[in-house]
Order: C-alpha cells, then structure tokens, then sequence
C-alpha cells in the first residue's frame, strides 16, 4: 500500500514538474517584418502605326489634305489615315497657347503630338489615331513667348519696281550690284518664316507665275503656279501650300511632289 502511494506521489511531482518546465521553454517568437514584393504589370508596348510611312524625314508623318470641301490627314503615300471631316487642318505643332496654359493637365496637348483642326465651328487638339483628346476653351491659354524667335538675315528690296535681296548688315550701295544678294529681277518677293534664317525658302513671281528660289536663286520650285501662300507652312511642315487654278490649293515638298 505504502509503494502504490508513494509511486503516485512521484508521478504527479513529474507531471507538475513537466508542466512547468514547458511554461517556461515556450517563448513568443519575433515577427519579422516581411517586404511584400509588388509586381506591376508591364505597360503594353506602343506599337508603330505602319500607315505612318516615313519616305522623307524632314516632312511630317500626316499632312493635311482636302477632299470634297473638307480636311484631313494622308501619310507620305498620300493614302488618308485621318478621314477628311474638318472645315480646318493644320499641320502636328506645338500650341504654344496650351503649352503656357494655367491648367496644367492640358498643357501636354501643346505638344506636336497632336494637331488643331475644326468642325462646326469647334475647335479641338486630335491625336495621329485622329481622336479628338482635347476641345478648346477661352481660359486654358496662356501667352506665348517669343523667347525663340530669329530675326532674318536677308529682306526683300525694290528697286525700279522689281524685287531682289538683300543681306542686312552688308548692304550699303543699292547703286552697286554687288551689295545685292539678289540684284531685284523678280515682280515680288516674299522670304517664308522658317528654322534656318541663314538659307530660307523664298516665294517669288516670274512672267505672272510662282515659284520658289533660294538666296543664290536656285529655282527650288518650278514657276507654274498662279499663287503660293505666304504662311507658317514651310516651317511647320517643310513644306509649300500652291495652286495651279486659283481655287484648290494642295501641298508640295521641296521637290515639287504633291500631295
């Protein structure tokens, strides 16, 4: 009897002291910081449009053309790429209006990523897919700065009623043929707006019909024209907007190609 006692005694002093002893061993252990990776997906990769031909890397990628009363963009091929639906197109260019806007999330589309054309009175920015991304208002522009532009080297110069040109800072002696870059020959001349002001394009007027030159009078651009317009677009697009009836203009490059 005295054994059976004392061997319970003994097992329940082993189990009090496991017990304890398991208390004590159990610890809390540390949590780790652990660093969720994130992965983000890859941005689709922005495919070239193949309709987007490059031929000529000087002339833009989509230039205005009109069709039955109205405008819109072709490629170098001449094949339409935005169709025809707008009372005005002009060339992909920076605005300089939305470039300087007050609103700084409109400011991207005074980019020359994107183009001003017009429809119904409406005037909107489009992208080169043709969407229009962007509808003008009065309070987005802000003022251009005239920070870039270059003063002509060369002018026009009349004498006895016919047109030549000069080079500013060298002209002295309109009596002296050799003061003239040009000695006056033309019925008019006209120096287009451009880039490089040290060889510009030159709009000029031989036996009633247009043509283009350059300072050493190089006929650049055949006189068989009835007009040529004087405006932005040699240097927008490199580029001459002509007509041979008066009535439909159309655009050719340098080499006198249309399109």
């Amino acid at each position: 009897m005295m054994n059976m006692k004392n061997a319970l005694n003994f097992l329940g002093l082993f189990i009090s002291v496991f017990v304890f002893s398991q208390t004590k061993s159990v610890k809390k252990l540390p949590i780790k910081n652990i660093t969720k990776t994130v992965i983000r997906k890859a941005s689709p990769e922005v495919k070239p449009n193949p309709d987007l031909v490059v031929i000529h890397q000087e002339l833009p990628v989509l230039i205005p053309k009109k069709e039955d009363g109205k405008f819109g963009y072709v490629n170098q091929n001449g094949k339409f790429i935005i169709k025809p639906e707008y009372h005005i197109a002009v060339f992909f260019y920076e605005d300089c209006n939305l470039l300087n806007s007050p609103n700084e999330k409109v400011r991207k589309f005074g980019t020359d990523e994107y183009a001003t054309v017009e429809k119904d009175m409406i005037s909107y920015r489009i992208n080169k897919a043709g969407k229009r991304v962007y509808q003008f208002k009065d309070s987005d522009l802000g003022k251009c700065k005239l920070d870039n532009y270059k003063q002509q080297l060369y002018q026009a110069y009349v004498l006895n009623g016919f047109y030549g040109i000069i080079e500013k800072s060298r002209f002295v002696n309109a009596a002296d043929y050799r003061d003239y870059q040009i000695y006056p020959q033309y019925q008019y001349l006209y120096i287009m707006e451009g880039d490089d002001v040290a060889n510009p394009m030159i709009v000029a007027s031989h036996n009633d019909r247009f043509g283009v030159i350059d300072v050493n009078n190089k006929v650049i651009i055949p006189f068989e024209y009835s007009n040529i317009k004087r405006n932005f677009t040699w240097k927008l697009g490199r580029m001459f907007e002509v007509t041979k009836d008066g009535k439909n203009y159309y655009y050719i490059d340098s080499r006198n190609n249309t399109y």
